[in-house]
């Protein structure tokens, strides 16, 4: 008779190894839409669920009421995005002015890039609050933009990306004017 096979080691406990800090660079654009969405979801969005949620309470039994149950999960929600929002502003970094070398790819940077096959891409370089607001939008914290930092004009530079190595020469670096 065969001994019965143990069971995989599953780690069950709550811990969970805190995510890499993410950059605090933001730009003005970025931290404007970061402080609307903030005062947006605490002078209108909580208020007006904590008026429904108080007026689904009202009506008896809350085990059963699914207004209640679904508005007090909003207010979750709305409150971790505040505390996030509110830790992320406190810290961050607003870019207003451009870089003291605008010929080296840096924060802000809209970069061209071409491939090896001859195709070009613009990126660009902003924080992991806002890239995702602008097309070709990249955060600072992912690899090709981490490859890209400081170097210049017509530099190739190599990055890994999903385990094959690509290789872009850098066409073009410019950089959008500071909003104030």
């Amino acid at each position: 008779m065969a001994a019965p096979l143990a069971p995989p080691e599953v780690d069950l406990s709550r811990y969970r190894a805190p995510l890499p800090q993410s950059s605090k660079y933001i730009t003005v654009a970025g931290e404007r839409r970061l402080r609307a969405e903030l005062d947006t979801l605490w002078r209108v969005e909580r208020p007006r669920v904590t008026q429904a949620v108080a007026a689904a309470a009202a009506q008896g039994d809350r085990s059963e009421n699914a207004e209640y149950t679904y508005g007090k999960r909003r207010l979750r929600e709305i409150d971790a995005r505040v505390r996030h929002l509110r830790k992320r502003l406190e810290g961050m970094v607003i870019i207003r002015q451009l870089p003291s070398d605008p010929a080296r790819v840096f924060f802000g940077a809209r970069v061209t890039l071409e491939s090896a096959a001859g195709e070009r891409h613009v990126y660009r370089i902003l924080g992991p609050d806002e890239f995702d607001q602008e097309p070709g939008g990249i955060s600072m914290d992912a690899p090709l933009a981490k490859a890209l930092l400081g170097k210049a004009r017509d530099v190739q530079v190599a990055v890994t990306l999903a385990g094959q190595e690509l290789h872009y020469l850098i066409v073009d670096i410019r950089y959008p004017p500071i909003e104030t």
